[in-house]
């Protein structure tokens, strides 16, 4: 059995780490950290876990952590930097679900973060953990930066076409929505339900902390500079990230065969039927990204819709996706959940 360990229980990707893992055969949760519920029990703050995890949360100290297999950090950006390099030394593989090790410039990273890097040494080590483009590295890794939800929906979508240069990469346009749990379970106005129920608005236009990210993971893929515009926007839904994407074409060419072609073989992207629309409702709960590609009246833009649920494919479920990989797992155990509906 992999011992598994969660530091950062108490938040949403949390919470939903326990769902994921407390049903796969192969795992058990030994340890689950909390500064303020210490002492306390999991299914005690969780009841929805009842019967299912008697784990008492304990403090974040390396000596709860040691004997652990594998340590999911499900914290805010700043934490899984300060302890990530004892636990590597003690042979603890690390799945870091912030934003810590993701981008690989440190100085990029402190300007966007605000802080100074504490572990720069480990950056270059961390593999960046996308299945569906690094999943060899990952099978090798002991150090994962898992993505960020919306980085993971927009590079899903722009991938094919950036791998076969078929669009303009200078001219790339993501235009996504998120539901509120995007933004963690903390006390704050905007999260509030009276006052993003029955609103729409966008945020952070000038500037959000996943730019970077998908503009590294969309260069890499291009292998040369991108040029992108990326605006979020607050929905009144409390999962799910839809992600409208813009390209100009460069040549012509059947995309919906190109899509189809390239995530023939994987288990979580699943590539709609000429037609459809992705909707996130038919993701929510499930680690799947459904995608739809259309070019309107047959001009030379393409316009990609691509869904996953925020909490699962872009956050805890993709987490889990890497674990089964790094210890040499089937990819899709305990992620096979059908989506939730209505």
């Amino acid at each position: 059995m992999i011992r598994a360990g969660i530091v950062g229980g108490t938040g949403y990707t949390g919470v939903e780490l326990l769902r994921i893992l407390l049903l796969h055969p192969q795992v058990e949760v030994s340890v689950v950290t909390s500064r303020a519920d210490a002492g306390l029990r999991v299914d005690q703050l969780y009841p929805s876990l009842r019967g299912y995890c008697d784990v008492i949360f304990s403090l974040p100290e390396l000596d709860n952590l040691k004997d652990c297999d594998v340590v999911f950090f499900a914290t805010p950006n700043g934490t899984a930097m300060l302890m990530a390099e004892a636990l590597l030394e003690l042979g603890v593989k690390v799945i870091d679900l912030s934003a810590d090790f993701r981008i690989k410039d440190r100085q990029e990273w402190e300007k966007w973060y605000g802080m100074q890097h504490a572990s720069p040494d480990l950056i270059a080590e961390a593999v960046y953990g996308l299945p569906e483009v690094n999943r060899e590295q990952i099978k090798q890794a002991r150090l994962i930066a898992c993505p960020g939800c919306y980085p993971t929906a927009v590079q899903l979508g722009f991938l094919p076409l950036l791998e076969v240069g078929a669009i303009d990469e200078q001219h790339l346009i993501a235009d996504v929505k998120s539901g509120v749990s995007g933004a963690g379970r903390k006390a704050e106005i905007s999260s509030l339900m009276s006052e993003a129920g029955e609103s729409f608005k966008a945020y952070a236009v000038a500037g959000h902390r996943h730019l970077p990210e998908i503009r590294q993971g969309l260069q890499n893929v291009a292998r040369q500079a991108v040029g992108l515009t990326f605006v979020p926007h607050l929905t009144p839904m409390i999962r799910g990230i839809h992600a409208t994407l813009y390209a100009r074409l460069n040549r012509k060419l059947d995309l919906q065969s190109l899509f189809e072609e390239k995530y023939r073989e994987e288990r979580f992207v699943d590539v709609l039927p000429s037609g459809s629309h992705a909707d996130t409702r038919n993701v929510r709960g499930s680690n799947r990204c459904q995608i739809a590609v259309y070019q309107p009246q047959g001009g030379d833009t393409v316009v990609i819709l691509s869904v996953i649920d925020n909490l699962v494919k872009g956050a805890s479920g993709q987490a889990v996706q890497n674990m089964n990989l790094m210890f040499g797992l089937p990819e899709y155990q305990s992620l096979e959940a059908v989506a939730l509906y209505p």
